[in-house]
């Protein structure tokens, strides 16, 4: 394989279940040392594009290939691979050594490469402190580390890691994140399923947004960011509690949309200007919305995520103007 070629390549990949179309026509590449964030609403596909690029799956049409081979019918290349499923997949009752022991016996090695791969994984992942305790007492974010170390027993070339931080707090987090980056300095090929847009632009250097069973848009996170940013910052609307509906009628008269649990509220890509933020404060209050800062901000994968999926508000001048233009 040439040095400079993808490690990964998937092609026109399709899978059905029970009669539903999960995965239509995907096509991704994944580059050695490189880190790809796969964003998506919830049944998107992507848990599903993980399990075909693992091998775990075969697609029904197209084609998935890890350094040149299909890794559902080469043992080999499933074995270049490192799966970290969302799900804390240990065994409670043994200690992190002992579990780690177990995926190494699984992943084939005899005793010498076992101690090696025990002693690299337990410094790549920092839990070497752990190694002695019983997994079923460690914290969630230990738990989730330990995890990553039992997919590094073989030494992959490709980690798939879906949803690596979900439920661990922001100490945990960043212990996590300082383990990925290590592992794509070391030359491996990171696939990161997340909802988390901020861990996306801390780890990845390319995203590829799925939307039911299909890339809708994908690239390097400057070129991704770049459009939006050379337009408006982006304002948001904190609100201190609940907006009435003539608080609500008043944001949306402003233009701006609902976000989360509706205490946040975000403007609509609008191409005319804006008050700046003393001047709209001033405005949302007199109008009876129960504001508690307004802020602005330089867009981020979210906005870009938003863009993507179509996610605007419906009203939105800009979205309606960009239908207008494509119908026939």
């Amino acid at each position: 394989m040439p040095p400079d070629a993808p490690l990964v390549v998937v092609r026109g990949a399709a899978l059905s279940y029970r009669d539903r179309r999960v995965l239509d026509g995907v096509d991704l590449d994944l580059f050695a040392g490189r880190t790809v964030a796969l964003l998506g609403p919830n049944g998107a596909g992507k848990t599903s594009l993980m399990r075909l690029v693992a091998g775990r799956l075969a697609p029904q049409l197209g084609t998935v290939r890890i350094a040149g081979s299909d890794p559902f019918a080469t043992p080999e290349a499933r074995r270049a691979i490192g799966w970290v499923p969302q799900d804390i997949a240990l065994y409670p009752r043994l200690t992190v050594a002992e579990n780690l022991d177990v995926f190494a016996r699984l992943a084939g090695l005899g005793r010498p490469a076992r101690r090696a791969a025990l002693a690299d994984a337990l410094d790549l992942t920092g839990i070497a402190e752990v190694a002695g305790r019983p997994v079923g007492l460690l914290s969630g974010g230990y738990q989730r580390r330990v995890n990553i170390a039992a997919s590094l027993m073989a030494r992959p070339r490709l980690v798939l890691l879906d949803e690596p931080t979900q439920g661990v707090d922001l100490h945990a987090r960043a212990a996590i994140h300082a383990v990925l980056e290590r592992l794509r300095r070391a030359g491996a090929a990171l696939l990161v399923a997340t909802h988390d847009f901020s861990e996306a632009e801390r780890l990845a250097d390319r995203a590829a947004f799925l939307a039911q069973g299909r890339i809708v848009r994908e690239g390097a996170l400057p070129d991704l960011l770049a459009r939006l940013r050379d337009g408006a910052p982006e304002h948001e609307v904190a609100l201190s509690g609940p907006a009435s509906g003539l608080a609500e009628a008043a944001l949306r008269r402003a233009g701006f949309a609902p976000v989360d649990t509706g205490l946040t509220w975000r403007a609509l890509p609008s191409a005319g200007p804006r008050l700046d933020a003393a001047a709209l404060l001033d405005t949302l209050r007199t109008d009876g919305v129960p504001v508690a800062e307004i802020r602005i901000r330089t867009p981020g994968l979210e906005a870009v995520y938003r863009d993507a999926l179509g996610l605007w508000d419906p009203a939105d001048p800009v979205r309606l103007r960009r239908r207008a233009e494509a119908a026939p």
